[in-house]
Parts: structure tokens; sequence; C-alpha cells
């Protein structure tokens, strides 16, 4: 589904803030999988998605997505296969719109008119898919999307996003700015989306318990690498202490790596 092959990127360059954002980065993401990537702030998990999604290019190395080598190209074009959604609830619809007129635009993925679209069947269709998310919106057609709460533009724009059928699903700490109700309500509904869909998914988050309660796979990333990957079986006998643990290996590892070299 996606290769990254040994793909770099230095913010400011040759300055005295330069930063080696992704080092060496490689990465093949299966069809299928949920993968939930974790690691501090500065680790490089946005920067990534970025890569990923077309917001960035590398400075170095290839992402291929279904084959398809799109290391040049932007993010616009690469939409039709990607679907993204942000931390900011704001930042995935149109709040001066109708509920209805932004749900036909994902319909008809951004293409006019609008108004000639939405006929009595469509509207139908709309409130049989709002239902799903529990909260009411099938009834809110006519409502403005700045009306909703955070929780509920969050959760329409992850029903968007599904409807509007990605190769690829990034999910930048999409719960993050969500009250703890909220953000579970959208987990679970990210969840059963992935599930049913079978939607490729990369989901990034700081909290260690969702990292390893969602999905079949989990990387963790320090200072522009990935440092653990862990799959299947492996990743469902994890627990947030051995997660820790393997991160203080691994980082104790490195350091005695790099006291070797300097000795030589």
């Amino acid at each position: 589904m996606i290769r990254i092959d040994s793909i770099h990127k230095t913010f400011y360059k040759g300055t005295v803030n330069e930063n080696h954002v992704i080092k060496n980065l490689s990465l093949t993401v299966n069809k299928g999988d949920f993968i939930t990537v974790i690691g501090s702030n500065g680790a490089g998990k946005t920067t990534l998605l970025n890569l990923i999604s077309g917001n960035l290019f590398p400075d170095e190395g290839h992402i291929f997505i279904e084959d398809l080598d799109v290391t040049k190209v932007p993010e616009y074009k690469r939409a039709r296969y990607i679907g993204r959604i942000f931390q900011n609830p704001l930042m995935g619809t149109a709040g001066n719109m109708t509920l209805e007129d932004n749900m036909v635009i994902c319909h008809k993925k951004g293409f006019k008119p609008l108004k000639i679209s939405l006929n009595a069947s469509l509207r139908e269709t709309f409130q049989e898919k709002l239902k799903i998310l529990g909260m009411g919106l099938e009834n809110r057609l006519k409502d403005n999307v700045g009306l909703l709460s955070g929780g509920q533009r969050q959760a329409l724009t992850l029903l968007m996003m599904v409807l509007s059928q990605p190769s690829l699903v990034l999910l930048d700490e999409h719960t993050a700015a969500l009250d703890p109700k909220n953000a579970s309500l959208v987990l679970d509904l990210t969840n059963k989306f992935v599930r049913e869909f079978g939607l490729t998914t990369m989901m990034i988050t700081h909290n260690m318990h969702h990292a390893i309660s969602y999905g079949n796979r989990l990387l963790m990333m320090d200072d522009g690498e990935i440092i653990l990957d862990v799959i299947g079986e492996e990743k469902s006998r994890l627990t947030v202490d051995k997660l820790v643990a393997k991160f203080h290996e691994i980082k104790k590892r490195d350091f005695e790596s790099d006291e070797v070299r300097l000795a030589e």
C-alpha cells in the first residue's frame, strides 16, 4: 500500500537552527494495516504524515502509494488517495455551510454544483449515514456546521472522510482537543469504521493506552527514526510498562553503541 524508502527531511538547512527531523526512514504499510504511532514531541510523527500526504516533500528518498511514485506529487493531487483528520475539530468541515452541503461536497468529492445535486433521495441517504454517529445529526441537515460542538464536528469529519473512500487514512491526534467523553466516542467510531471498511490507517497518539488498545501494529518514533515496530500477537501482549521498558532499553543500547563509536 505504502512504501517509504530512505527519506530524509531537514528544516532550516544550513542555518544555526538546522533540524534534521526525519533521518533515513524506511517503512512499508500493508493494505488493511491500522498503525498507531507514538513518540515524544519532536520525534517526527507529524512530519512523517506531512511527507506521506504531500504537505511536505522529502529532501532525499522516495514515497510510493500503491506502487505509484508520489515523492514530488503535491498534496492536492494525493487527496484522491488520502483522507486526513487533524487535531483541530474545526479543520475538517466548513463551519459557514450547512451540514447537508458539507455532506454533498464529500459525496461529490468537491465537485459542483451543490444545490442541483441535493434531492430528497440524497438527503435520506445522508440521514441514514448520520444515524451511525448516534448524535442526532440526521435531524440537523439544515443547521450550519459552525453550530455543532467540537466532538460532533470531529465525528462528522470522520464520517465524511470514510464516505469519500480513501485508500489511506491519516489521523494526527484527532481526539487530542476533545473532552474525554467525546474523545472516547470518536475513537470508538474510528475503530468501527476502520474494521467495517477495511481502511488502511495511521493514527498518531500521545496516549500509550490508546496506542496499545487500537490497531494491529504500533510504531514508536524517536529523533526522526522508527525505533520500534510491533505487530499482531506481539502487540497484543504489550502493556504500558512493557512499552516504556522497551523504549529505555532501545535508548540505552543506542547510547552504548554511540560510546563505542566515539571510543574507536
